[in-house]
């Protein structure tokens, strides 16, 4: 099924080359294969201890409060929260305020599993550091924080 027109190969290397959405997300997909293969040992993948992390508060969290700060759509939450659920390190309870609504907690499995995670993050997020040594990483956070902002 042709139409008689195509995109020339030399657009294809100019997108390939220039495109901020492939480059991030090819960048995203690496840092996610070294924090997995770092944080494989404890049974978990980065999405996991991140998930985990956001639950590390003094009060329970809210699931629309969660989503949020993962930018995950609630029906992706609850299916990367019921394995977690099932190892015991989380506990979704009825929200007191809102019957309808639900409260996310971490258990004191969940709490040590961070415990022992922690020092698994902190030193692979610095080797990942070291290798942008030409750019600022602070600011890289800034530019990625003000670009998820802007939806």
């Amino acid at each position: 099924m042709s139409t008689g027109e195509a995109v020339p190969f030399a657009t294809t290397i100019r997108v390939r080359d220039t495109c901020l959405c492939l480059h991030l997300q090819r960048a995203a997909r690496a840092v996610a294969r070294r924090f997995d293969a770092a944080l494989r040992p404890l049974g978990l993948t980065n999405g996991q201890f991140s998930l985990l992390m956001s639950l590390n508060r003094p009060e329970p969290a809210s699931i629309g409060g969660v989503s949020a700060l993962l930018a995950m759509d609630r029906t992706t939450l609850t299916a990367n929260l019921k394995p977690l659920q099932r190892r015991g390190l989380l506990e979704v309870a009825v929200d007191g305020a809102d019957r309808r609504g639900r409260r996310l907690q971490l258990t004191s499995a969940g709490r040590a599993l961070l415990v022992a995670a922690l020092p698994v993050w902190e030193e692979t997020h610095a080797a990942i550091e070291r290798h942008l040594a030409r750019s600022d990483p602070e600011a890289l956070r800034g530019d990625l924080r003000m670009l998820s902002r802007e939806e």
